[in-house]
């Protein structure tokens, strides 16, 4: 398959030896752990990183990685989680964030001790709107899937012989509980993907699915820097 291939070319060129990945229960992180786990067999981890998760997802991650023997690490974030908002004081989006970031902390652990690269989740539909956290699920290395829309990492999990029951629940980044990420963007992922792919939609998709790539481009760039000159 391609796209194993090209994560052990990718793997080879850093100099490392496997990949890590974050196993939310997922669609998006079930189809990238198992390519990882393709791609290296003896050196692919998967992380479960619940902080008051629905067990619904523990449970789904818990399927994909007995399924397809993916060596995992349960790490409970709880307790730092608590600590650092206790801290720092606030809830809404900001603290909900925090979870994305120190999820990526705890990958980045895992990967400079094992001397592994981050596999990111993210699919082309979501970094094409800026739907990540920065720093948090959009802080990687490679990016296996982040060439395909939505809709064909859905085929693609079918080819692969993920659970039905993973394919077919509403796609969630369980930054909140009840959480859905179509209501979010605004759009559905069949809206979103169709005008990706061809342009077309209502006056309204179109006009929304603009102003999310308009107001996310500084996720998808390097920090701008000021030249002297």
């Amino acid at each position: 398959m391609q796209i194993v291939e090209w994560i052990r070319k990718e793997v080879k060129k850093a100099g490392a030896k496997g990949v890590v990945v974050g196993m939310s229960g997922g669609l998006d992180s079930s189809v990238t752990a198992v390519l990882c786990k393709l791609a290296f067999p003896e050196e692919s981890l998967g992380l479960i990183m619940p902080y008051m998760s629905d067990p619904k997802d523990l449970e789904h991650a818990a399927l994909v990685a007995k399924k397809f023997k993916i060596k995992t690490k349960v790490i409970e974030l709880t307790p730092v989680y608590e600590k650092m908002i206790e801290s720092l004081g606030g809830n809404g989006i900001a603290a909900a964030n925090l979870k994305a970031r120190l999820r990526m902390a705890v990958l980045y652990y895992f990967a400079n001790k094992l001397r592994y690269l981050v596999a990111g989740t993210g699919n082309k539909s979501e970094l094409s709107v800026g739907y990540f956290t920065k720093y948090g699920d959009g802080g990687c290395d490679i990016l296996p899937i982040g060439g395909l829309l939505k809709t064909q990492v859905k085929k693609l999990a079918k080819r692969l012989g993920i659970p039905e029951e993973i394919i077919q629940k509403a796609p969630s980044a369980g930054l909140w509980r009840g959480q859905t990420d179509e209501s979010e963007l605004g759009v559905t992922y069949e809206q979103l993907d169709g005008f990706l792919s061809t342009g077309k939609g209502s006056t309204k998709i179109k006009r929304r699915i603009k102003e999310l790539i308009r107001k996310s481009e500084h996720k998808r760039r390097l920090p701008a820097v000021c030249l002297k000159k």
